[in-house]
């Protein structure tokens, strides 16, 4: 029993690290974690089967200007406090009566379930699966809800053999992760009926995700005026900008000239300083989080800021140096002061899909790989800069958001 244990309570603290991914990517620890985790994702990617896993069915990199896209990623935050600050209360309650000597608790959200701390790191974990949005981790957390439902089975065992009655009289009047008055019209009474509802749940969990990844394409900031590329805009507003300079910024020599009539591309429209250009590709060393030393600034506007981060995530690298090899954010500044407004766009080819729509370009089969990216003075379609792009993206081979 203590090894079946710890293999249940192994899987929930696998479940944590995966959903904190994000964290560890943007900490110096991400070297030493993606040594064993991108292995991992790069299977799944590499088969058709798995490779909706390391996919994302939310919005990452872009900014949502749909409200139901909006109201999903703050519940994500609200989800995620709300469960961690529950579970330290009832852990802090759990730990005062053990050394009180005070016996089960069964005060406070203990006299309406049996098992508030389980359900706190539930709700948690679904705030961190918004978070972070991977099919893995949904999956995941699934897994290990699972799990929180036979450790609650068998710590309640345990408690009969130790308080007997007085147990059985609790059990009897509170519910196990809902109130019991409401979880004995929710479940069923048979081992089959609790298979078939866990079983439904599962799946409208995963329908629900698949779903919200068709929305998020459907809702994306796009300019397809050119017969093979395509564009995406980061910020809502720019797609006023992406509109009506497009065309033009595809027809200046140095851009045209490494453009290839048989490929497709996808071109991401951001500004210069946009924080998370190096998920899109390697554009330069500041932009690759894990190497800076602002992950705690970053990880509190990640949490509780959920689209500051996007919009003005470079403040919390305030001060950092950015100059360096093949990066002039001076000449930007010159451009912007002589009234011009300097966008970044990185080219993407997309290969191993035959695009009939916009929507393949963001297909999981589809295969991104980044080209080159340029900075334009989009009012005066003047390059400041220019330069081709190593294959895969600051984190290297790692799977990333497309979106």
């Amino acid at each position: 029993m203590n090894a079946k244990k710890m293999l249940l309570r192994s899987s929930i603290v696998l479940y944590f690290i995966i959903a904190f991914e994000v964290l560890i990517m943007i900490s110096p620890f991400a070297g030493l974690f993606y040594t064993v985790f991108n292995p991992v994702l790069l299977k799944l990617a590499a088969r058709t089967p798995t490779r909706w896993l390391s996919a994302f069915f939310l919005p990452h990199m872009v900014l949502p200007q749909d409200l139901l896209l909006q109201f999903v990623r703050v519940m994500g935050s609200v989800l995620f406090v709300a469960g961690i600050t529950v579970f330290l209360i009832c852990a802090m309650q759990v730990y005062t009566a053990k050394f009180t000597k005070k016996g089960a608790v069964h005060s406070g959200l203990y006299s309406y379930i049996r098992h508030p701390q389980y359900l706190a790191l539930g709700i948690a974990g679904l705030g961190l699966s918004i978070l972070w949005p991977r099919f893995l981790t949904i999956v995941l957390w699934l897994l290990m809800d699972a799990v929180y439902y036979f450790l609650a089975g068998d710590e309640e065992r345990r408690m009969i053999n130790a308080y007997g009655e007085q147990y059985r009289s609790y059990i009897g009047r509170t519910g196990m992760f809902l109130p019991g008055g409401i979880e004995k019209k929710l479940t069923p009474r048979s081992v089959a009926g609790k298979v078939v509802l866990a079983s439904g749940l599962a799946a409208a969990v995963m329908g629900i995700a698949f779903y919200l990844r068709v929305y998020t394409i459907s809702q994306l900031t796009l300019w397809t005026g050119s017969p093979n590329v395509a564009g995406i805009a980061i910020l809502p507003e720019d797609g006023f900008r992406m509109d009506h300079r497009m065309g033009g910024i595809l027809a200046i020599k140095e851009v045209r000239e490494r453009i290839r009539d048989d490929k497709h591309y996808l071109v991401y429209f951001v500004p210069q300083d946009y924080i998370m250009q190096g998920m899109i590709a390697d554009t330069g060393g500041p932009w690759k989080l894990y190497e800076q030393h602002h992950s705690l600034s970053m990880i509190t506007d990640w949490i509780f800021h959920p689209f500051r981060h996007l919009r003005e995530g470079h403040h919390a690298m305030h001060g950092m140096h950015m100059e360096h090899e093949g990066m002039h954010m001076e000449n930007g500044a010159n451009a912007a002061a002589e009234g011009g407004v300097v966008r970044r766009l990185i080219f993407l080819s997309i290969e191993d899909m035959d695009i009939k729509k916009p929507a393949d370009l963001f297909s999981i089969n589809a295969l991104r790989v980044p080209q080159f990216m340029v900075d334009v003075d989009v009012h005066n379609l003047r390059v400041v800069e220019i330069k081709d792009l190593p294959r895969g993206s600051g984190w290297g081979t790692v799977p990333t958001p497309v979106f």
